[in-house]
């Protein structure tokens, strides 16, 4: 199979996560697998022909036909809102993928991992962390993950379980934190990052996710701080 053929999928599960994001498992006869960090295509056709077409990052990889995908709501996207407030187990749709060969962690590196999130950046992210427990990797992870609220956070349950798996978790939020949180609300500045990021000694390999703003600011961080810049991969994403 050519990743640029559009194959037919079906929507077998869709659960809320927040109250403007979805996990919703596609189920995709002949998808070839994917590698922890890939993406893929998703196209949605109207009755009247009509298409739309958008990029989401997967959070599942390894072989079967099975593929997971969360989505964070856009209001005036075209293509969130269906897939968050519409879809329902049995609909079809039609993916593309997996998709990008330079946003991917590889079970082999022994290298520490530092993954930094902001908001739904989390999705590609977090398939690396379960691949690497599902691979029994031991590269030591780190992941700092930016949310606006507690509430807003994807996958907040299974990141905050990440830390019995060996993964050092640190959160980071921008507008309000749970009661009693004894950080500092607020944008993470470059002194944050440093704190909750791998000294660059340790040659981490790190990879940012998350909207363009946020991946700007933390990656020219980590450059300044004196981290390689081979070694700090970058995925960003607008609106749909």
């Amino acid at each position: 199979m050519r990743t640029s053929d559009w194959l037919a999928a079906r929507v077998a599960a869709a659960i809320p996560d927040t109250a403007h994001g979805r996990v919703l498992t596609l189920s995709v006869p002949g998808w070839p697998g994917n590698a922890p960090g890939q993406h893929l295509d998703i196209r949605l056709t109207a009755p009247d022909g009509y298409q739309a077409e958008r990029s989401y990052s997967i959070a599942s990889s390894g072989p079967g036909e099975s593929v997971e995908i969360a989505v964070d709501e856009i209001p005036e996207g075209e293509v969130s809102p269906y897939l968050v407030r519409v879809a329902e187990p049995g609909d079809a749709l039609e993916v593309k993928g997996p998709l990008g060969a330079y946003f991917v962690w590889h079970d082999t590196d022994p290298s520490p991992v530092q993954l930094i999130a902001g908001g739904s950046g989390i999705v590609p992210l977090l398939a690396m962390a379960r691949a690497r427990t599902a691979a029994g990797a031991g590269a030591p992870f780190r992941l700092l993950y930016s949310v606006r609220t507690a509430a807003d956070a994807l996958y907040r349950d299974e990141v905050e379980r990440l830390g019995a798996a060996g993964v050092d978790v640190t959160w980071a939020y921008t507008r309000q934190a749970p009661t009693g949180w004894p950080g500092r609300v607020g944008r993470l500045d470059a002194e944050r990052i440093a704190q909750a990021t791998w000294m660059p000694a340790q040659h981490p390999l790190t990879f940012i996710c998350g909207p363009t703003s946020f991946v700007e600011a933390a990656a020219d961080a980590m450059v300044a701080a004196g981290h390689d810049p081979a070694r700090v991969k970058t995925e960003r994403f607008g609106g749909s």
